[in-house]
């Protein structure tokens, strides 16, 4: 099926902030739609059920992948998390473009079905400040960072596989790069001739 809106996947070792540069790019970015994840993990901090994930049993999640519910699922960490394939074509055939954040596995599963979907891959600048920000979050038990950490290697090998690279030194510097990104798929050939009809046709290159 052809969509009108664009599909943009960001990844991340767990800390490297793509949850951040995600919230602060759909403040200024209108056209951007969120892309709510299930997961079978319990809620952390001041998360709020449908607005970073729905919370479900695993039961539920089971029901929904059995169902073809979910465009990929994938387990990190112990827990599973899904994207909702419902929820994405909606927003694409409606025009909207989504950003989804999941796991490099996810993201790669995303690929498969969506061969338009643009891969983003979110890099600390050192796994030193990586093991900081967890720290500094504040959030995970001593085991539970140990376990983020070991899996952030594993994790950072995969960024060769994705289409862009934002290295989150500087906070203000990757949200501008991730805006870049998002701005340039805007005016691809194939986008702008859907979204300016008009004028291509006056032009005589529709």
């Amino acid at each position: 099926m052809a969509y009108s809106g664009n599909l943009f996947v960001v990844s991340a070792p767990s800390g490297a902030g793509k949850s951040s540069l995600v919230k602060a790019l759909m403040e200024v970015d209108a056209r951007v739609r969120p892309s709510i994840s299930h997961t079978t993990r319990a809620p952390r901090g001041q998360e709020i059920e449908g607005r970073e994930y729905f919370f479900v049993s695993d039961a539920a999640f089971d029901a929904l992948a059995a169902a073809d519910g979910f465009l990929e699922w994938a387990q990190v960490h112990g827990n599973r998390y899904g994207t909702s394939r419902a929820g994405i074509e909606a927003h694409m055939a409606a025009g909207h473009d989504v950003v989804l954040e999941i796991d490099w596995q996810g993201a790669l599963q995303i690929r498969q079905r969506f061969a338009g979907a643009i891969l983003i891959f979110v890099l600390p600048p050192s796994l030193d400040e990586l093991r900081a920000r967890l720290l500094r979050r504040g959030e995970d038990a001593p085991e539970t960072i140990a376990l983020r950490l070991q899996n952030a290697e594993r994790e950072l090998a995969q960024a060769e596989r994705f289409d862009y690279v934002i290295i989150n030194a500087v906070f203000e510097c990757a949200l501008f790069d991730l805006k870049a990104i998002v701005h340039a798929q805007r005016l691809r050939y194939a986008a702008q001739r859907r979204e300016r009809a008009e004028t291509f046709g006056a032009l005589g290159i529709a």
